[in-house]
């Protein structure tokens, strides 16, 4: 059985960041108590402070497993907590091989379904002063993933996550993780991946990028 272990809220704020700088950032995430309402961007008392890359509908909840923290305590010496990585939801469970990209859940009063994979920022490189954390998000596929909300309702922590519909697709946010950074000529799976509609419009224009660059011939140089 998959559990919320805890939501986690936070409003953009000045952060200090390693080599003492400071940047407005909402990744500091903090454990709340009781029943928080959640609505198409988000959980109420949450906030978001690059809205160019985070935020929306398709990213209106970020999501980990703490299924991951014995392998970042080990690698980060460090003991970790619910909202280390800036996410919402910490599960129990529900890890990137599990989840599929357009996997709906019934969280609660709520509904979600998983838009994208998370992709590692450098304010995950700074918070915790580890400047091969993004290389080692990519090698693991410890991305955490993205979450849209398809019905608003009340959540707490501890609900159970009840799966409502899997995607026929079944390509994991593993799988999607591949495609993004270790298998990214394989334009089959990619083609895969695009016609799964609840993939976030982001992940959508970079795969299109890609197709569309493999099928455009190159301009040929004209001679003198």
């Amino acid at each position: 059985m998959t559990v919320i272990v805890s939501i986690n809220l936070g409003l953009p704020a000045l952060t200090l960041l390693s080599g003492n700088r400071k940047i407005r950032s909402a990744i500091v995430k903090k454990p709340a108590q009781g029943k928080i309402f959640l609505d198409y961007l988000g959980f109420d008392g949450d906030g978001v402070g690059d809205l160019l890359r985070h935020g929306g509908v398709d990213k209106a909840v970020c999501a980990y497993s703490s299924d991951h923290f014995r392998f970042w305590e080990m690698e980060l010496a460090t003991k970790l907590s619910p909202g280390a990585f800036g996410e919402n939801l910490t599960f129990a469970g529900m890890t990137e091989n599990e989840v599929c990209i357009g996997d709906i859940f019934r969280i609660g009063g709520a509904e979600i379904q998983c838009s994208q994979p998370r992709e590692p920022c450098h304010k995950l490189i700074k918070i915790f002063a580890y400047p091969a954390m993004a290389r080692k998000i990519q090698e693991t596929g410890f991305s955490g993933y993205y979450l849209r909300v398809i019905k608003q309702g009340w959540v707490e922590s501890g609900a159970t996550v009840k799966q409502v519909r899997k995607d026929s697709s079944g390509i994991s946010v593993e799988a999607a993780n591949k495609l993004m950074y270790h298998d990214k000529k394989n334009f089959e799976k990619i083609r895969e991946l695009l016609q799964v509609g609840p993939l976030s419009t982001d992940w959508r224009k970079i795969f299109s990028k890609r197709l569309d660059a493999k099928t455009t011939p190159r301009a040929q140089g004209t001679k003198a």
